[in-house]
């Protein structure tokens, strides 16, 4: 059965937009493509997702209850895909992510590497699995 359904945005929930979208840019190289004037929402160009980024202020604001990131106990993980792992975990790590694993080659053929963003949000660098 086909689907008109596609997945179109990922929003963290954090304390400082611009503060982390800034830290998305200089660790990860995304653009900025939108700050909402109020700062309280904005977006990266990720590729096909859009990643967002709302306040945790706004979602109180709408009768959400957010909860904030925990870095030691992650409940999730966004990967980040690319050919040289190890350059962009340097990358990541001079912009202010937090290293949580260093690069490694896994049994399935993949390279992958782990940080924390400035938030406590659990990141994957990994490359293409096969490659």
């Amino acid at each position: 059965m086909a689907t008109d359904l596609k997945f179109k945005y990922t929003i963290l929930y954090i304390e400082d937009v611009t503060k982390t979208l800034n830290f998305f840019e200089k660790a990860f190289g995304f653009k900025q493509t939108m700050l909402h004037e109020s700062g309280d929402y904005g977006e990266l160009a990720t590729g096909a997702t859009t990643l967002s980024f709302s306040s945790l202020k706004l979602m109180s604001n709408i009768g959400k209850n957010p909860g904030r990131a925990n870095a030691s106990s992650p409940t999730f993980e966004i990967a980040f895909e690319t050919n040289d792992v190890a350059a962009a975990l340097a990358k990541a790590l001079e912009a202010g992510a937090t290293l949580v694993q260093d690069c490694q080659d896994m049994p399935w053929g993949q390279t992958t590497a782990y940080v924390s963003d400035i938030n406590g949000f659990l990141i994957e660098i990994c490359t293409p699995i096969g490659s």
